[in-house]
């Protein structure tokens, strides 16, 4: 504590007491001994009886002697020193800061504040803040009479006016003697928005028009997104167009791999080229040759008796893409191997070698150079594949992308449901804005197409976006299994072994519930079938 203190001249010590004597005084005043850690509030308390107090060491020697003016001149030094960085602070802030005592009187007032209401310092200093707004739209007021905090809440103060504001009360003994409000100004934000809302609207609307006279489309048209990251891997893609090359799409789980897949094709096949797509996680191992290469007529029991061409025949000619190509069974990978090298196969059962001309795209969400190293992918096969990579970026990467998606797939659920949209609240696009979208443009998608079902009033609200109410593991409410043995257990394992042995409960209950039908355990999961099949074999969930 950097406080002024008085000499030791003038202090004594008589029978265990110490007296003061202040200068040019003849009278002794006793003091009262204070230790040298004692707080402000105890020196405080002590000068209520003493006009003096000694602070005093561990051992009891006396260090220094205070007197009730040197403490008056300390806390009187220290609030102007106080009041100092609290009026330089509120100089300097842009933002509007409104402060309100007990009484609702204004007693600060910011620049920022004066620009956003119009209402100058020197009008409403010291005056209660209800003589210039409604006391109804004012949320300080109910932080003040309620106690209640807000953080980041979108607020319509006037009709000409949007805001974010934050509101805390002010607490002192446990009693709230004030509130604080700061507002930033995002008007302009939400009138942008709007434009571009009904912009989209239109442009959507004209684009359809236009495709109808239209007898070729850009391929790459449905890819939308205007960020660099985005731009970028389509200009890619478009060079791969121009030739044959085998291609492989590298990216997280519903960034749009088979849609880059998709227009790849269709930008350099024909019009009537086939592009067959079989997702190598969903399929179980023993069934695999069959669907790659087809079989023969009686090849095995229960097979049709007609014989069945298999996925690389139905290519011929056109594209075949290898989605989740990081779950292929080892011993198909060899398989395949060969095809992509020799471009001959034989069908299941069949001793004729058929010859084979089809492009191959394969896409995983998977590190395949680390399913490498762990032998579970051929090294060999990944650089067959590997002829050219194309990395999709996620969603979280490229945010300035997620207003354009959002109106775009508002706008097709809009009129496949013939329900129209007139109001998209500012807030709803914040909370989009800072979400991470760890399911990246699916999950976008699906919030999408549950904010026009829920928006029956034709109105979008905040409250219908899942991840603001928690419900992002709500799991269509399946219950979750608990173990009342385990919980009791004090052994501490890994974090993923402790998420593995967790999801694979909640797995097992699920099949339990559904009989076993996968189809509706995935429906019921809100997963797709190859995430669900995925997930089993790497739990070992037969």
């Amino acid at each position: 504590m950097f406080l002024r203190t008085s000499t030791n001249k003038n202090l004594t010590k008589k029978n265990g007491e110490y007296f003061y004597r202040p200068l040019e005084k003849s009278n002794e005043i006793l003091c009262k001994t204070v230790n040298e850690d004692a707080s402000i509030d105890e020196l405080i308390h002590s000068f209520k009886h003493y006009e003096a107090v000694v602070l005093i060491d561990k051992n009891n020697y006396h260090l220094a002697c205070i007197t009730a003016e040197q403490m008056i001149e300390f806390l009187h030094s220290s609030y102007n020193q106080l009041k100092a960085f609290y009026e330089t602070v509120i100089q300097t802030t842009d933002a509007s800061v409104t402060v309100i005592d007990a009484n609702e009187f204004v007693r600060t007032w910011t620049k920022g504040a004066e620009k956003i209401f119009s209402v100058k310092k020197k009008e409403i200093i010291g005056k209660p803040i209800t003589n210039f707004f409604d006391q109804n739209k004012l949320e300080i007021l109910q932080t003040l009479h309620t106690g209640k905090s807000i953080t980041g809440q979108y607020h319509h103060p006037r009709s000409d006016l949007f805001v974010l504001i934050n509101s805390n009360p002010v607490y002192f003994n446990d009693r709230i003697i004030g509130a604080v409000v700061s507002e930033t100004d995002v008007t302009n934000q939400v009138m942008l928005n709007e434009k571009l809302f009904n912009m989209s609207n239109e442009v959507h609307r004209l684009e359809q028009e236009v495709a109808k006279f239209k007898h070729s489309v850009d391929p790459f048209y449905l890819i939308k997104g205007k960020s660099t990251a985005i731009q970028r891997t389509i200009q890619l893609a478009r060079k791969v167009c121009s030739v044959k090359s085998t291609v492989l799409i590298l990216g997280e789980s519903g960034v749009g791999k088979e849609v880059f897949a998709k227009a790849i094709h269709e930008a350099s096949e024909k019009t009537n080229a086939p592009f067959i797509s079989i997702n190598c996680g969903a399929i179980p191992a023993s069934l695999f040759e069959s669907e790659l290469f087809g079989y023969e007529r009686g090849a095995f029991s229960g097979a049709d008796y007609k014989g069945k061409k298999g996925k690389i025949e139905l290519a011929k000619g056109g594209t075949l893409f290898l989605d989740e190509i990081g779950e292929m069974p080892l011993d198909m990978q060899v398989k395949l191997l060969r095809v992509l090298q020799e471009r001959k196969y034989y069908r299941v059962g069949g001793e004729k070698e058929i010859d084979i001309d089809f492009r191959v795209i394969a896409a995983t969400n998977r590190d395949l150079q680390a399913l490498m190293k762990q032998g579970k992918f051929r090294e060999d096969l990944y650089y067959r594949l590997n002829v050219v990579a194309l990395h999709i970026p996620p969603l979280r990467e490229r945010s300035e992308d997620i207003i354009e998606l959002t109106h775009y797939f508002l706008n097709e659920f809009s009129q496949h449901y013939h329900r129209p949209i007139h109001e998209f609240s500012p807030e709803v696009l914040q909370e989009m804005l800072r979400y991470e979208w760890p399911g990246n443009i699916r999950e976008l998608r699906n919030i999408a197409e549950r904010l026009v079902v829920f928006a029956t009033d034709g109105v979008i609200r905040k409250d219908y976006l899942p991840f603001t109410n928690n419900n992002t593991a709500n799991m269509n409410n399946l219950p979750l299994p608990t173990n009342d043995s385990e919980e009791k257990n004090d052994t501490i394992r890994s974090l993923q072994e402790e998420m593995d042995q967790h999801e694979k409960k909640v797995l097992e209950k699920a099949l339990k519930i559904v009989n076993g039908n996968k189809l509706e355990c995935a429906k019921r999961l809100g997963i797709t079938r190859a995430t669900l099949y995925n997930r089993l074999k790497r739990l070992g969930i037969n």
